[in-house]
């Protein structure tokens, strides 16, 4: 995760991130290797890619609890 006091780090917007943005966000939090194969294939069975191409995290997220 970008340093908030370091203005070169773009920050993430956690509404709107990219497969591979999510990819390793889940990676980091997890601990485990997740890959973007992964997320997209998670994210276009489940119609959570927007037409610019980002992801909500939260609804991401929220689909996998779903599951549990």
């Amino acid at each position: 995760m970008p340093e908030q006091n370091d203005p070169q780090q773009k920050s993430l917007k956690i509404t709107a991130l990219s497969v591979a943005e999510i990819a390793k966000v889940l990676s980091s939090a997890s601990g485990r290797q997740i890959t973007e194969e992964q997320v997209r294939r998670i994210a276009q069975s489940r119609e959570l890619i927007r037409a610019d191409g980002t992801i909500s995290l939260i609804e991401y997220t929220a689909s996998l609890a779903r599951d549990v």
